[in-house]
């Protein structure tokens, strides 16, 4: 969501040290008071707002259940479904608690504080910043917003590990991951005190996005944070029964399909939303979103009619959500043509990981979430050092320091790809620790894993005594 950087951007020859030269020579206004800032809100913003969150939301439910749930054999279809519909009720209940408080207020560059805890002062009447100067969203409608990223992201992972884990524990999993994982990194990525603000605060932001590193949507905080945790969870917990010797194929690739085209339709909120305005750099990236996808889900579809002779329905979808998970980063600072290169080239990385690398390592990812999430969102957050350039028809990086703000006169393509590369490392590193630290310490105290015999069973009948299809 932060597609204009200030402090340490080196495409704008910007260091923290030198910006905080450029604050006290800047020609900036002192930051509205909540009343004028009542008078900055735009109600087209607003409704683009809050219609993004409802898209997101679709994304999680129905869309990720059916996606995920068509792919899992006919025993554990409803697990799947009961998993994803839980974890998106708690993650809600977390950030109303004190998620919200964590990510988005000041504290220090890795975590925020809990002054807004329970909602505390977060009102009709309060407002949020968006990336321009003057304008402004009701708070709420940032928090609902922000909430949807945060219910969808611990609900990637359980694809790793379908089919054979205890549902309780691992809704405790997730209230501690998205504690120590989730908020921080978000935080991290993501939290900014806002354009009007930076004389006031001018070092009140989160440590990655200090550095200048670009996620526009979630490449970093949603796509590598759930990839990486998911594969770790996966070899902790252990491959399936039979797992490399009975077939377990898809039992509904016609639920699979309708989960990947609801995914597919909520990414505009997901990715356009993220600009927070409803502009033209929102058509920017609702279109590059468009063309991506597009072209993910036809490389994929070629790369299988290659290897395999025959393209798939499972090809298509997976390259589909491939193709958006790469331009989520990129999607507002890249241009139309590197969007549809950009989605080209991911499909047959995401392709290999899912096919060679998974077999030659031999872990059970059951539904290829770190293949396509974690190394579709490492692309895409390289790339976006690459298509944000405006000499490839870039949206580039404004420099804040001026009032209005103005686009920098400078970018470096190399430079921005080793912030981009550190924070690619960064969370790599921050998920796949606390995910390890966390998944071990609840299964030495709960036990993660089903019974073998409930694996048999399935886990419909297992850990809900229900099942998806009564025939």
């Amino acid at each position: 969501m932060i597609r204009k950087m200030i402090g340490g951007v080196a495409g704008a020859g910007l260091t923290l040290g030198a910006a905080s030269t450029a604050f006290a020579q800047a020609a900036m206004v002192k930051a509205p008071d909540v009343a004028a800032q009542a008078t900055m809100v735009n109600k087209g913003d607003t409704t683009w707002m809050l219609t993004s969150s409802v898209l997101v939301l679709m994304m999680s439910i129905p869309g990720l259940a059916l996606f995920y749930g068509g792919l899992v054999r006919t025993k554990n279809m409803l697990s799947v479904l009961m998993q994803v519909f839980m974890i998106v009720s708690i993650a809600g209940l977390l950030w109303a608690t004190y998620g919200y408080s964590l990510a988005f207020t000041g504290g220090s560059p890795f975590i925020g504080g809990f002054g807004k805890a329970l909602m505390a002062g977060v009102t009709s009447g309060t407002y949020s910043a968006t990336f321009s100067n003057n304008v402004y969203i009701p708070e709420l409608s940032y928090f609902v917003f922000q909430m949807t990223f945060a219910m969808i992201t611990p609900a990637l992972f359980i694809g790793s590990f379908a089919e054979r884990i205890k549902f309780t524990p691992l809704m405790v999993f997730v209230v501690a991951w998205s504690t120590f994982v989730y908020y921080p990194i978000a935080h991290m990525v993501w939290y900014w005190a806002g354009p009007d603000f930076l004389v006031d605060a001018p070092t009140d932001f989160g440590f990655l996005w200090g550095k200048g590193a670009l996620d526009f949507a979630g490449g970093t905080v949603v796509h590598i944070n759930a990839g990486i945790a998911g594969l770790v969870g996966c070899i902790m917990l252990g491959k399936r029964l039979g797992y490399g010797k009975e077939a377990t194929p898809p039992h509904s690739l016609t639920m699979t399909m309708i989960g990947a085209s609801l995914l597919w339709v909520g990414w505009f909120g997901f990715n356009a939303g993220s600009n927070l305005e409803s502009n033209g750099v929102t058509a920017v990236a609702f279109v590059n979103t468009m063309l991506a996808t597009c072209a993910a889900a036809v490389s994929w579809a070629v790369v299988e009619q290659v290897v395999h002779g025959k393209p798939s329905m499972l090809g298509a979808a997976s390259g589909a959500v491939a193709g958006l998970v790469a331009i989520t980063p990129a999607s507002g600072y890249g241009a139309p043509m590197t969007s549809i290169v950009l989605g080209l080239v991911v499909s047959p990385l995401c392709f290999f990981f899912v096919s060679t690398v998974k077999n030659k390592f031999k872990y059970d990812d059951t539904l290829d979430v770190f293949g396509v999430h974690c190394v579709g969102g490492i692309t895409g957050a390289l790339a976006t050092g690459i298509v944000a350039s405006p000499a490839l028809g870039g949206q580039g990086i404004i420099d804040y320091t001026k009032f209005p703000a103005v686009a920098a006169p400078t970018y470096d393509i190399a430079a921005q790809l080793m912030i981009q590369i550190e924070a690619v490392l960064i969370t790599l590193a921050w998920s796949g620790i606390g995910t390890a630290v966390i998944w071990f310490i609840l299964d030495k105290t709960m036990g993660m894993r089903i019974s073998e015999e409930g694996e048999r069973e399935g886990l419909d009948i297992a850990d809900h005594g229900e099942r998806a299809y009564n025939y």
